[in-house]
């Protein structure tokens, strides 16, 4: 017998007859003696159908009220799991997140895990039950509800493994595993046995949509092994794990393109100390992730200026907009310029490490592609560059067959 943490993400709940199908696999496990703790996502579009409703009511909705509208889309599928599961004969109990014990700190919309006191999910598993749980959401301890920002049920389901202890945590998704790059783009895209939490972290933090950066982060803490796999089939998954020194004979890892980036420039940024800090420091108090940033030397005949160019999430640039323009006044910047059609291709592998002429050698494919980089970030196993959007797709597959084939 086993303790197992499952989680269906929202493809694989996408509508009633697949709820039936994640019933019917929880079942089996059930009846061969184990235990299991089951995380479901809110059914495919069901989120961004909320967002939408919100977004017709107001531009910048207050998000409070946000996350209290949002929690209630997986609130409709444990019900319909638990549902499912009844009609089976399976003993099961849904849970919210915060009756999971799921404590969190109060940024709304993009709340971290403070603390799991799963006394509630303990007592149901010792009564024969299969316990299913809301994911994306908790409970701050004044009991606002909270949610976990996009993916935020991978996370729900790799907290919860490490906090029971689980034998097994497995994320089920939509595709077989982790691949090389998305397969919808890349069609010699290869799935991976295996993966290193750093290469996972790097992959799901530039774009890849197969796991949420966070919940790599937090399986990298606490030890938690974890299989991706499909919900759809029962081929075998990707292991992701802590690095092997095997695994740095591969150079490039992945190839991952992330088309939800936006970047920001402030023209004529006085160039003293101190202006990065301020600015970053309200974005960062508005709870706005900054990705990439450059600054350009100083130009001019009069006081010394420069200007600032970061990255931050689309859904998030008309937030730090005002932050920005807010800053205005005090800053002295002379203007803010957006632009959301660009794209960050990024190559991953724990085996940049060891190698040499990574960077040279994906610019130059990128050149020979006619393709223009903006902006440059790299890491100990990453190279990640903003290009055009339009242009995008092309490169990642360029990439891909130079590196990867």
């Amino acid at each position: 017998m086993a303790l197992i943490v499952q989680k269906y993400g929202g493809t694989s709940v996408g509508n009633t007859e697949r709820i039936k199908n994640v019933a019917r696999r929880v079942a089996d496990y059930h009846r061969r003696g184990d235990q299991l703790v089951v995380v479901v996502s809110a059914m495919s579009g069901v989120t961004d159908g909320l967002i939408k409703l919100a977004k017709e009511i107001t531009p910048l909705p207050n998000e409070r009220e946000l996350d209290m509208l949002l929690a209630t889309g997986e609130q409709q599928t444990i019900a319909l799991t638990a549902m499912a599961l009844h009609a089976l004969g399976i003993p099961a109990v849904s849970l919210t997140g915060a009756q999971a014990g799921i404590v969190t700190d109060g940024i709304h919309t993009k709340a971290r895990i403070r603390n799991i006191t799963p006394k509630a999910v303990h007592e149901l598993l010792q009564s024969g039950a299969v316990v299913i749980v809301a994911g994306f959401q908790g409970e701050t301890p004044d009991g606002q509800i909270t949610t976990l920002g996009r993916g935020g049920s991978d996370l729900t389901a790799i907290a919860l493994a490490a906090a029971l202890k689980a034998d097994l945590c497995q994320i089920y998704t939509d595709v077989d595993g982790v691949y090389t790059a998305d397969p919808r783009i890349v069609p010699t895209a290869r799935k991976l046995d295996e993966i290193s939490y750093d290469e996972m972290l790097e992959l799901a933090s530039l774009g890849a949509k197969v796991m949420q950066s966070r919940s790599v982060e937090f399986a990298k803490k606490f030890g938690v092994v974890f299989e991706v796999r499909s919900s759809l089939n029962d081929n075998p998954g990707t292991i992701v794990k802590e690095e092997t020194k095997s695994m740095e004979g591969i150079v490039v890892r992945g190839v991952s393109l992330d088309k939800n980036q936006a970047k920001i420039t402030l023209v004529g940024v006085p160039d003293r100390p101190g202006m990065a800090a301020k600015i970053f420091k309200a974005l960062g108090d508005a709870a706005i992730n900054v990705d990439m940033i450059v600054q350009n030397i100083s130009h001019g005949d009069g006081p010394p200026t420069t200007d600032l160019s970061f990255t931050v999430d689309k859904a998030d640039l008309l937030k730090a907009r005002k932050v920005i323009e807010a800053l205005q006044p005090d800053v002295g910047f002379r203007q803010v310029l957006a632009n959301e059609n660009i794209g960050k291709l990024s190559i991953v592998g724990v085996g940049m490490k060891s190698h040499t002429g990574v960077a040279g050698r994906m610019f130059e494919v990128l050149a020979r592609e006619g393709i223009n980089i903006d902006m440059i970030s790299t890491s100990e196993i990453k190279i990640s560059v903003i290009i055009d959007l339009a242009r995008a797709e092309h490169a990642m597959r360029a990439v891909h067959a130079a590196f990867i084939g």
